[in-house]
C-alpha cells in the first residue's frame, strides 16, 4: 500500500516540474442543457442539478495528470544511461517523452495504432524515438518489455509501477486542499488561479478531503484511481467511472482478480489496457467505492457540454466523469460535494465540433 506521507514526499519532489492545477466549480444544469445542445434556462436551474468542482488536469504539462507519474519515476529511480522506455496508449507516452526532455533522458516510447493522432504528433515533437506497433496497449507493452530485456533501459510502466502511483497520487493532494479551501471560500479573488492556496493548506498537505463527499475518477489501468484513492484512503468516497466498453475494473471486481477485458470505445487510446494492474487493484478493493459505466454516446455528449458551456477542451477520456453525471449512472445525494477529475487534452481541436 501507499501511504499519504509517501504522496506527500513525492510531491515535494516533482513540484518544481510540474503545475498546480486550478479547479472550478460547475453548475451541471449548464452542462446537461449543453449536452442537449441548447442554453440552460430557469426552469433547468430549478431542476436540483448539484453544482460539482472540476480538477483541470487537462491544463497539467504534457496535456494530462500522467506527467506526474513520468517525472516521480525518472526523478526517484536511477535511470541507466540506455535511458527509458514506455508502453502507452499516447497520454503516458507524451508524459514520459515530456519529462525526459525537461531531465535530458533518452526515451523510447512504444504506441498501438489506436493511438489517436495528436499524441503521436505529440510525442515526436519532444523527441522521443516512437515505435507505432500492435492494435492496442498490450501489443505495444510486450514490444516495450522486448526493448527493455534487449538495451537495458528502464522501464516506466504506465499504471502498475509503484512511482506512477505515487505521482498520481498528488492529484488527490492537490484536490483535498482546493476543495477544503473552496468550502471555506478562501478561492474567491483569484488565489488559486495564481497558484497560491489561502492558509498554505496545499504545502502543509495535511487535509485528508475537507468538505469534499466523493470524486469521480477516470480509470483504465488504474494508476490515477490507485494513487487517489491511496490519499483518501476511504475518508472520501472513490468511484471509478468506466467506458463500458472497456470496463477493465468492473472485470476485476467481479472475477475478484485482474481479468482481461474488452477495448472498444471512444476513449480506448486512454481508457483500454487489456486490464487493470495488479498492484492497483488490491488498492481498489480497500479504498474504491464503486465502479460505473457510461456509454460512448454519454462520452461525445459530455465533451461537448463541456466545451460549450465551460470552454473546457478535454479528450473523450477525460470526459467519462461529466458523462456519469448527466446520464445518472452517478447519482449524487442532496447537497453531497462531487469532484470529478478532468484528466487530459491530448487530442486534435476538431474533435470539439
Amino acid at each position: 500500500m501507499i501511504s499519504r506521507d509517501d504522496i506527500r514526499a513525492t510531491y515535494e519532489t516533482i513540484r518544481p516540474f510540474i503545475r498546480r492545477t486550478p479547479v472550478i466549480q460547475a453548475d451541471l444544469s449548464e452542462l446537461g442543457a449543453a449536452a442537449a445542445g441548447r442554453a440552460a434556462s430557469p426552469a433547468d436551474r430549478a431542476a436540483g442539478w448539484p453544482v460539482a468542482t472540476l480538477k483541470l488536469e487537462q491544463l497539467q504539462c504534457a496535456g494530462s495528470f500522467k506527467v506526474r507519474g513520468a517525472f516521480t519515476n525518472l526523478l526517484l529511480r536511477e535511470v541507466p544511461p540506455a535511458g527509458v522506455v514506455a508502453a502507452s496508449g499516447g497520454n503516458h507516452g507524451v508524459a514520459v517523452a515530456y519529462a525526459a526532455h525537461r531531465l535530458g533522458i533518452p526515451a523510447k516510447i512504444f504506441v498501438p495504432t489506436v493511438s489517436a493522432p495528436a499524441k503521436i504528433e505529440r510525442i515526436r515533437i519532444l523527441g522521443a524515438d516512437l515505435v507505432v506497433t500492435g492494435e492496442r496497449y498490450a501489443d505495444a507493452l510486450a514490444a516495450a518489455q522486448e526493448w527493455v530485456a534487449s538495451s537495458g533501459a528502464m522501464s516506466v510502466h504506465a499504471f502498475d509501477q509503484r512511482e506512477t502511483l505515487l505521482g498520481q497520487g498528488t492529484v488527490a493532494l492537490e484536490l483535498a486542499a482546493q476543495a477544503a479551501d473552496l468550502a471555506g471560500g478562501n478561492l474567491a479573488g483569484g488565489n488559486l488561479a495564481g497558484g497560491e492556496l489561502a492558509g498554505g493548506n496545499l504545502a502543509g498537505g495535511e487535509l485528508a478531503g475537507g468538505e469534499l463527499d466523493t470524486v469521480l475518477v477516470p480509470v483504465g489501468g488504474g494508476g490515477l484511481i490507485g494513487g487517489i484513492a491511496s490519499w483518501f484512503a476511504g475518508t472520501v468516497r472513490v468511484i471509478g467511472v468506466e467506458p463500458d466498453g472497456a470496463p477493465t475494473l468492473t472485470r476485476a471486481r467481479a472475477q475478484g482478480e485482474p481479468a482481461d477485458a474488452p477495448a472498444g470505445s471512444v476513449a480506448a487510446d486512454a481508457l483500454a489496457p487489456r486490464r487493470v494492474g495488479e498492484l492497483v487493484f488490491p488498492i481498489t478493493q480497500s479504498f474504491v467505492a464503486d465502479v460505473v459505466l457510461v456509454d460512448d454516446a454519454s462520452i461525445l455528449a459530455a465533451q461537448q457540454a463541456l466545451w460549450q458551456a465551460l470552454r473546457i477542451a478535454a479528450e473523450p477520456a477525460a470526459c467519462v466523469g461529466i458523462a456519469a453525471l448527466l446520464s445518472a449512472a452517478y447519482k449524487p445525494a442532496p447537497g453531497e460535494h462531487v469532484a470529478v477529475v478532468i484528466s487530459g487534452a491530448n487530442m486534435a481541436p476538431s474533435q470539439l465540433g
